[in-house]
């Protein structure tokens, strides 16, 4: 399966029409069309359903297309630290992570060595610890930020992080339990709740609030707190999520309270075993290891 033909069918997924995704291309429809038609063959599947208006994906179309943009995203950052490879450190970084205040952290170092390498740059990756290891087993990115320690933390190396998140209850500065220092889980047993599309029956958050899902309120799940939070404005709910990622201060209606008992997360800097780094990275790496003075890496 050659990677250019892998190309020409994303830019035909993309366009919707051959016409104008070999236009897009700068070559004829008829090669374009034999190249799909052959990829089809090679395959064994039909990719495409060729319409009078559109071109539209079949279920095999999709799956490739997403194992496609995979393959066209790794082949370009080999390309890319290949070619830099030989000068005074460029190319880029890779940082996969959840919504975390660490992110300022992973900030403040990129920063710092942008002062001493400008020609470095970043691509950041949102995503749950599922997505995350994804992309980190699949070699598309450099880093991951986990929020709590991957349950197969073994595969990887990683650095423990000083600081750690901590866990609450955003809600409107007006709600009931504003009034409260602390939030037990007695306290949201009979409120609306949103909580993270993470939080399954046998997560840390269900544990704490000591009900299956099925016995709470669950009115929401969410993948961003930002937009949860505009749900949360509205007075819909209230989000059970990580402190300092929403503006609460100044003209916000919302607040922020801890949970009773404290709940805290650690928050790990993880990376494949064996990972053949490009300078970049390497560099990226040895300054968060020279900002927090020490390291602990698993091998």
């Amino acid at each position: 399966m050659d990677i250019r033909v892998l190309q020409y069918f994303l830019a035909v997924a993309r366009e919707e029409s051959i016409t104008k995704a070999a236009e897009s291309l700068h070559m004829t429809q008829p090669p374009l069309s034999r190249q799909l038609k052959d990829l089809e063959d090679e395959l064994g599947k039909q990719l495409l359903i060729r319409g009078s208006k559109k071109v539209t994906l079949t279920e095999d179309g999709m799956l490739l297309r997403q194992r496609a943009e995979e393959l066209v995203d790794l082949m370009e950052k080999t390309k890319n630290e290949i070619a830099f490879s030989d000068y005074d450190i460029h190319g880029n970084i890779y940082i996969g992570g959840g919504e975390s205040e660490a992110v300022s952290f992973l900030a403040q170092v990129a920063f710092d060595l942008q002062q001493k390498y400008p020609h470095i740059h970043y691509y950041i990756y949102s995503g749950d610890a599922e997505r995350i290891s994804e992309k980190l087993d699949k070699g598309l990115i450099d880093f991951g930020l986990f929020v709590s320690a991957p349950t197969d933390i073994e595969k990887y190396n990683y650095i423990r992080l000083p600081m750690k998140d901590t866990w609450g209850v955003l809600m409107r500065d007006d709600s009931p339990l504003a009034n409260k220092p602390f939030i037990t889980a007695e306290d949201l047993w009979d409120k609306p709740l949103i909580v993270s599309h993470q939080a399954s029956g046998d997560s840390e958050i269900f544990r704490w609030l000591g009900k299956s899902e099925a016995e709470l309120d669950i009115v929401m799940k969410y993948d961003l707190i930002y937009n949860a939070s505009q749900f949360v404005k509205k007075g819909f709910g209230y989000v059970i999520g990580l402190d300092k990622l929403i503006n609460t201060s100044g003209d916000s209606n919302l607040c922020f309270r801890p949970l009773s008992p404290t709940r805290e997360s650690e928050l790990f800097v993880v990376w494949k075993k064996y990972q053949v780094f490009s300078r970049a990275a390497a560099a990226y790496l040895k300054r968060i290891q020279n900002e927090l003075g020490y390291y602990e890496n698993v091998t």
